[in-house]
């Protein structure tokens, strides 16, 4: 089991987390709102994070699901970025970033040391949505956490699909972090580009997860769905009977 692990939801798929001596900071977007983000499928951000960038303590490392969009990687979550002491993201991510930031092809692993405290990363498969959208959302991954005896997924941006059935084969995990949201825009129609209160429920019966925290559910247009669907999603299956916890914004809270 993981213990002595706290978590603060800053919002949308950026969470503070403190294990032992080390601090990780998942997907920085710290712009404030509202904001508008010109592309092919443009994104507006509607509320900004509940903890501001410069209240952050020193970030010893960034998992970071994707560069691309600006919901997962602002302009001020790239200053952010910027400081830490390390970031693992897509390996196309990382030769645009430079610096510190080291790509992870899905189920490669590394061993990160900070503060006393060492923790082995490993690049999880995702997809941003449905079959053949991947040359037009560009890569993206999820990534495991281990710490002493205890395990931890974070999704990333991502819809279900087969390969994710592996993630609860290879890991016990105590806590999965899911991108929710039922992303939409306009300009695709019916395609959905993160999860569903059903799928993410789907999901987690897959995982096993003892804990299922929500994010990305939240601050942005294109994220459609209201947060009680997610709610009601875990509540209609008995298999996942006290699994979903919500975090409060701006708090940190442990992690049982």
């Amino acid at each position: 089991m993981t213990t002595g692990i706290s978590a603060t939801y800053i919002g949308t798929a950026t969470v503070l987390l403190r294990i032992g001596g080390l601090t990780v900071l998942t997907d920085p977007a710290f712009d404030p709102a509202p904001a508008d983000y010109p592309a092919a499928r443009p994104l507006r951000r509607l509320a900004g994070p509940a903890l501001a960038a410069d209240r952050l303590p020193p970030v010893d490392l960034v998992l970071l699901s994707h560069d691309q969009h600006a919901d997962n990687l602002d302009p001020t979550g790239r200053e952010v970025l910027a400081r830490a002491g390390r970031t693992f993201t897509t390996p196309e991510g990382a030769a645009r970033l430079g610096g510190r930031a080291e790509g992870l092809e899905p189920w490669e692993s590394r061993e990160f040391t900070a503060g006393g405290t060492t923790v082995r990363i490993t690049a999880t498969p995702a997809r941003h949505g449905p079959e053949g959208t991947e040359q037009a959302t560009g890569p993206v991954t999820g990534f495991v956490l281990e710490h002493d005896g205890g395990a931890l997924y974070l999704s990333g941006d991502t819809v279900r699909h087969d390969a994710l059935a592996a993630i609860g084969a290879r890991f016990a995990l105590d806590t999965a972090f899911l991108h929710f949201g039922d992303a939409h825009f306009p300009s695709t129609g019916d395609r959905a580009f993160s999860l569903s209160a059903a799928e993410g429920a789907a999901l987690a019966r897959t995982l096993g997860a003892r804990t299922v925290v929500p994010l990305h559910f939240d601050s942005w247009a294109h994220l459609a769905e209201d947060p009680a669907a997610i709610t009601a999603a875990f509540a209609a299956d008995p298999a996942l009977a006290g699994t979903l916890r919500w975090l409060e914004p701006g708090v940190a809270e442990e992690l049982g």
